[in-house]
C-alpha cells in the first residue's frame, strides 16, 4: 500500500509537472488546447473554460495536453500548433523537461530549507550521550583535523577512517574554539553493519529560502553533469550498463518511502532531472525528437513530409518499446536472484 501510493505521488506529480509546462506555454503562445487532462482513463470530473476541455480522470498518474494541430496539420485554424512558428513550437516542447529540472530545484530547495545541507567538512554537529565519543570528551563544534596522525579533510574521510580501525583505540586530534584537543577512545562495532562507530553526528547548515533555490539550482546542475557522465562511460564501454526499469523504480520508490517523507522527495528530486534528461533525447515519440524535427524544418524551410515523419516516429515507438522489455526483463532477474 505504501509502495503504491509512493508511486502514485511520485510520478504523478513528475509527469503533472511536466504537462502543465507544455500547456502554460502552449497558452502564452496563442496554441489552441483542446483539452489538459489530470490523470488518464475514464473521466470523473469535466469543466469547459473557452477553448479548452479541463478533466481529472480516474487513474491519478500524470496528465496530458491535447493540443490543434500537433498530431494532424488543421490548416485553417491559426491557433492551430502546426501553424504556429518554429519558435513558439521549439518552446511549447521544451517547456515540460525544462519544468521538471525547475522541479528539481524547487523539491531540493525544500529539502535544504527545513533540513539542511550536510557540512563537507568533519565538523561534529552532536555527540550521542553513551558513546565513546561522549565518554572521550569530544563535544559539538569540535573539527576533526587527524586521526592517528592521519590529516582529516572530509566528513567522508573520518567516517572511513572510524569504520575502518575495528575495535582499536584511535587517537582523535580536534579544533575546539582556539585549541587544540586530543583524545583516545575505541569504535564499538554496529552488530547490523560490522563496522566501527563512535557517536557523532553530521553538523547540518541550514538555509534561507533563496539560499536554499541556489543550492538546490547547485545541487540539480551537479546531478545532471554526474548522469550525462555516466551515460557517456556506459556508451563507451568504460562501465556496465546501469539502468533500473519500471519495476526497479517502483520498488526503489517503496523502499525509499518507508524512511521518511523528506528522502522521497530527494528521490522525486532525482528522478525528475531523470525524466528531463530522457525526454531530451533525440528520439522521436520523446519530446527531444519533436525538438529535432522542429530544428529540421528551421534549417530546411519547410516541415518534413508526414510519411517520413509518420516512419521515423515508428522507429522511435519500436525502439522505446525494446527499451522496456530490456530494463523491465533486467529488474525482474534482479528481484528473482
Amino acid at each position: 500500500m505504501v509502495t503504491a501510493l509512493a508511486f502514485i505521488f511520485v510520478f504523478g506529480l513528475l509527469t503533472l509537472v511536466h504537462e502543465v509546462g507544455h500547456f502554460t506555454v502552449a497558452k502564452l503562445a496563442g496554441i489552441r488546447v483542446e483539452e489538459f487532462g489530470i490523470g488518464f482513463g475514464t473521466p470523473v470530473i469535466t469543466t469547459r473554460r473557452g477553448d479548452t476541455l479541463y478533466s481529472l480522470r480516474i487513474l491519478p498518474l500524470g496528465g496530458f495536453v491535447k493540443m490543434s494541430g500537433e498530431d494532424a496539420p488543421v490548416p485553417d485554424d491559426e491557433k492551430a500548433f502546426n501553424n504556429k512558428p518554429v519558435l513558439s513550437r521549439l518552446a511549447v516542447i521544451a517547456a515540460g523537461p525544462f519544468m521538471n529540472f525547475i522541479l528539481a530545484i524547487f523539491l531540493f530547495a525544500i529539502i535544504f530549507f527545513f533540513v539542511g545541507i550536510p557540512e563537507r567538512a568533519p565538523l561534529v554537529g552532536a555527540v550521542l550521550e553513551g558513546t565513546p565519543a561522549a565518554e572521550a570528551g569530544l563535544a559539538a563544534g569540535d573539527r576533526v583535523l587527524s586521526i592517528n596522525g592521519e590529516r582529516i579533510e572530509t566528513w567522508e574521510e573520518m567516517v572511513e577512517s572510524i569504520q575502518g580501525s575495528g575495535a582499536k583505540t584511535i587517537e582523535i586530534s580536534a579544533a575546539r574554539q582556539d585549541k587544540i584537543i586530543t583524545v583516545e577512545l575505541m569504535p564499538e562495532i554496529d552488530p547490523e553493519t560490522g563496522v566501527g562507530y563512535i557517536g557523532v553526528q553530521r553538523d547540518v547548515h541550514r538555509y534561507r529560502f533563496l539560499a536554499s533555490l541556489y543550492y538546490g539550482f547547485v545541487q540539480t546542475v551537479g546531478i545532471l553533469v554526474f548522469i550525462i557522465a555516466r551515460i557517456a562511460e556506459m556508451v563507451t564501454g568504460q562501465i556496465a550498463p546501469e539502468i533500473a526499469g519500471p519495476v526497479g523504480i517502483v520498488q526503489a520508490v517503496g523502499e525509499v518511502a518507508r524512511t521518511g517523507v523528506l528522502n522521497l522527495l530527494y528521490l522525486a528530486a532525482i528522478l525528475s532531472i531523470n525524466i528531463a534528461l530522457f525526454n531530451l533525447f533525440p528520439i522521436p515519440m520523446l519530446d527531444g525528437g519533436q525538438l529535432l524535427f522542429l530544428g529540421l524544418e528551421a534549417a530546411r524551410g519547410k516541415p518534413l513530409e508526414p510519411e517520413q515523419e509518420g516512419f521515423f516516429r515508428f522507429v522511435g515507438i519500436l525502439f522505446l518499446l525494446f527499451l522496456l522489455v530490456i530494463v523491465t526483463y533486467r529488474d525482474i532477474s534482479r528481484l528473482i536472484l
